[in-house]
């Protein structure tokens, strides 16, 4: 072989060794005394459910030792556990993973020891000693001469950081007296310890959530064998199996998933929530299965120091006015911690600035106060000539005065407290603005009193035409006259349906126009009231919206008549076994009850809240587009509304929880009832199904479940669709409609938005299972939906058609 032959295989040779040497590094398992890691080399689970290397979280410049999932290809990568969270590095190639005396030992570019694990070994172990990463995510080190099943001498499950893996422990050392903490990253882009931490309270068996270590705002209740009291979302046990172990060393909770197929995690949120996430491999995405606690502006301190949480907007926290973000770039990045800062520092007051107090009102007073002596005009001055001051509240006959940061500010929720918070008089909007403002207030008050004044001349002269007995015209609408209904109506012989709210009847005008007359009950209300209410309805008008052509008004006589649905209302054709709707009418129907809504809730002058959307609710014209029925109704019911409303057959399954805890109802109460008839329109049943063994099955928790673990979507279509449809659009409404059942009103869409995605102009993402579907799982006997067996409901229906009629229970509220 000549030299220039022998050269060229020698060369071959190093590459191939070079070669194969970073196939083993990239491939391996373990760190060994000889097998450091370093720069991009990684060592990965047995069965490749995990990775441990170096990564560079978000768009920090810093390298970190982590853990993260190997098979889900999310982006980033999904870190559980990170070792050097407090001392990061900047070289990853010049840095080394290695065992070092029979610990594990992060050696940065300068080879100083910045992270160990920090155990006691005999000189045998620190020679054979090695570490692997399990497919649960525990890495653990070990004598490799010892049995691998015998503990490991050190593990990461041990020394959790943000998240809590199925398999681990979770507790309390009786010997150390220590507990396992799990803490927030600093950031999206800062892994290291953050504000926000979790951890169980051995005293109570119970875990809280502080903030900065000391100020619990969060508790998950006591453990009862199955679940923690204040987690009702535990209760959907056939996905979780959550337990409690104690002895004399230890009391600990762990978990497990049945199906070893799903992937899921606790975290310690930068948000301060404690959230259990699940990847959907279909969507490639992580979906929040719950969060603790539930409505973000519970967390405490979430914006900081002058920062104020806004539970109804986006963002959540916002500075107070007068002041600016301590760090723009964490707030782009939604880590709100770092707080707000003076536009105008403090140091300029004494001498060169005015100040004044910004009024806000918020759901509790930030902590840390002192008390000053004195009236509220005295409190105001107190504060003002005290230089270090920050705000004053006047609460009673008590004066409370702030001269630390203020935390903890939530915007009132309508029975909070006001404080004053003083601030740099030019950081305040400026007095000749609010000057222009109120001459623009008071100009356009003088012009909306001359207006008014014309408008009630106007309905003086429409009234004076208006006599009881005869038919005239009110704006768009006709006041017919008792009389003639009474004509039109066969005297009320023809009755179509009933509900709470009253009766509905066929009726043929006089120029043989066919209507749909319902002869109102509990209205309590004056004529003139009542004029004046339906009126307002009269104009009110949308091809989604069932036309209201007048009223009569005469004593005790309310009745309000409508244009007539010729294929009569949606239920009859779901639940009653009439012609069967083809998957495209379907879809159509749901996005145009959605366009119904939008116009309610948004188009009008005022928004108006139809309160009782069903099925019952929804008839369909000739051509079987939608039309939403007796909006309006709440306000000219009054008072009685929510008592008829809970109390009417077939309602409280379409009732959105605030609905019965008596919070106020807003729109979100139509999206939740919405979101419930979706299901029944994509299955053509009711949402609970009872079974020939006396129990039943909730129908959103089928949808919940394939839509979470996956599955064949078109199973759960209407069985006489003979899975005729696109399983796209399907899909789309069970992901809509779970979101519009979420409990808090604040998580549900605006209709708008529900139409957008329909249209296929927005897209919608994975949603976390509706609490109504835990509710429902833990106790079927005690959620009531609709109080008649379904052949029992039908019969009703059919009994009160008239003739072969197809319009049935046109409007049964």
């Amino acid at each position: 072989m000549s030299f220039t032959q022998t050269q060229s295989f020698v060369r071959f040779l190093v590459l191939l060794c070079f070669s194969l040497t970073i196939t083993i590094s990239s491939g391996a398992t373990t760190i060994s005394v000889n097998q450091p890691l370093s720069g991009d080399y990684t060592i990965i689970s047995e069965g490749e459910q995990f990775e441990l290397g170096f990564f560079k979280p978000g768009n920090s410049a810093n390298y970190y030792i982590g853990i993260w999932y190997k098979k889900i290809k999310s982006n980033p990568p999904t870190i559980v556990w990170v070792a050097n969270r407090e001392t990061p590095i900047s070289d990853r190639f010049r840095s080394e993973l290695k065992i070092i005396d029979g610990n594990l030992v992060l050696l940065n570019e300068s080879k100083s020891h910045i992270w160990s694990t920090n155990v006691t070994t005999s000189s045998t172990t620190s020679k054979s000693a090695t570490a692997v990463i399990l497919d649960d995510g525990n890495l653990v080190l070990r004598d490799s001469g010892s049995n691998s099943v015998e503990p490991a001498v050190w593990q990461s499950f041990d020394h959790p950081t943000h998240t809590w893996l199925p398999g681990a422990k979770f507790g309390y050392d009786n010997r150390t007296k220590k507990n396992q903490v799990l803490t927030s990253w600093r950031s999206k882009d800062d892994p290291g310890v953050g504000l926000f931490s979790f951890e169980l309270q051995p005293s109570s068996n119970e875990y809280v959530i502080k903030w900065n270590g000391s100020h619990q705002y969060w508790t998950s209740g006591a453990w009862n064998g199955k679940t923690f009291d204040l987690i009702p979302e535990m209760r959907l046990n056939y996905i979780y199996n959550f337990s409690y172990h104690m002895n004399e060393n230890e009391s600990y909770f762990t978990y497990s998933v049945y199906n070893p197929s799903i992937i899921s995690r606790n975290i310690m949120d930068v948000s301060g929530q404690l959230q259990q996430l699940t990847w959907l491999e279909a969507t490639n995405e992580w979906n929040l299965f719950w969060s603790q606690p539930r409505k973000q502006c519970e967390v405490y301190a979430l914006c900081g120091s002058f920062g104020i949480c806004r539970q109804s907007g986006l963002p959540f926290c916002n500075c107070l006015t007068g002041f600016n973000p301590r760090s723009e770039s964490e707030w782009n990045q939604s880590g709100f911690s770092s707080g707000c800062v003076r536009k105008t520092d403090s140091q300029c007051w004494r001498n060169t600035e005015k100040q004044d107090f910004l009024k806000i009102r918020v759901k509790n007073l930030p902590p840390n106060n002192s008390v000053a002596v004195g009236s509220a005009g005295e409190c105001r001055t107190t504060c003002m000539n005290d230089y270090s001051c920050n705000a004053y509240s006047f609460v009673g006959t008590q004066c409370l005065v702030w001269d630390g940061d203020l935390l903890n500010l939530s915007e009132d929720d309508g029975s909070g407290n006001t404080i004053y918070i003083k601030v740099a008089s030019k950081d305040l909007p400026h007095p000749k603005k609010s000057n222009l403002i109120t001459a623009g207030v008071i100009a356009g008050l003088v012009g909306g009193a001359v207006l008014v004044l014309g408008l009630i001349l106007v309905l003086f002269y429409v009234k004076k035409r208006v006599s009881v007995g005869k038919t005239e015209m009110v704006g768009s609408l006709v006041a017919f006259a008792y009389k003639d209904i009474k004509t039109a109506t066969k005297n009320f012989s023809d009755k179509l349906g009933g509900g709470g709210f009253g009766s509905v009847f066929k009726g043929v005008l006089h120029d043989s126009s066919v209507v749909a007359v319902k002869k109102l009950e509990s209205i309590s209300q004056g004529e003139k009231q009542f004029r004046s209410e339906v009126s307002t309805m009269g104009i009110i008008q949308h091809v989604h919206l069932v036309r209201l052509r007048g009223f009569c008004a005469e004593g005790n006589n309310k009745l309000l008549v409508y244009d007539y649905m010729e294929k009569g209302s949606l239920d009859t054709y779901l639940f009653c076994g009439k012609q069967v709707l083809n998957w495209e009418t379907r879809y159509q129907i749901a996005l145009g009850i959605a366009r119904g809504l939008v116009y309610l809730h948004d188009k009008c002058r005022d928004c108006i809240i139809h309160c009782d959307i069903k099925p019952d609710n929804i008839l369909l014209d000739a051509n079987f587009q939608p039309k939403i029925a007796d909006f309006g109704l709440a306000k000219l019911v009054g008072r009685d509304f929510s008592r008829v409303l809970t109390t009417t057959r077939g309602s409280m399954g379409y009732l959105a929880p605030e609905w019965i805890s008596g919070v106020a109802v807003t729109a979100k109460a139509d999206v939740y009832s919405y979101g419930m008839m979706l299901f029944e329109l994509v299955h053509g049943k009711r949402n609970v199904m009872h079974c020939e063994d006396s129990s039943s099955t909730f129908y959103p928790g089928l949808v919940s479940n394939i839509l979470m673990k996956g599955g064949d979507i078109l199973s759960l279509l209407d069985s006489r669709l003979n899975r005729e449809a696109c399983v796209e659009q399907v899909t789309k409404i069970f992901k809509v409609a779970c979101w519009c059942i979420q409990d808090e009103e604040e998580r549900r869409p605006t209709m708008s938005l529900v139409e957008r995605i329909l249209e296929g102009v927005s897209d919608v993402n994975m949603p976390p299972i509706p609490q109504i579907v835990n509710l429902f799982v833990e106790n079927t006997g005690e959620v009531v939906f609709f109080t008649d067996s379904p052949s029992n409901e039908c019969s009703l229906a059919q009994s009160n058609s008239w003739g072969d009629d197809p319009q049935l229970k046109s409007s049964s509220s």
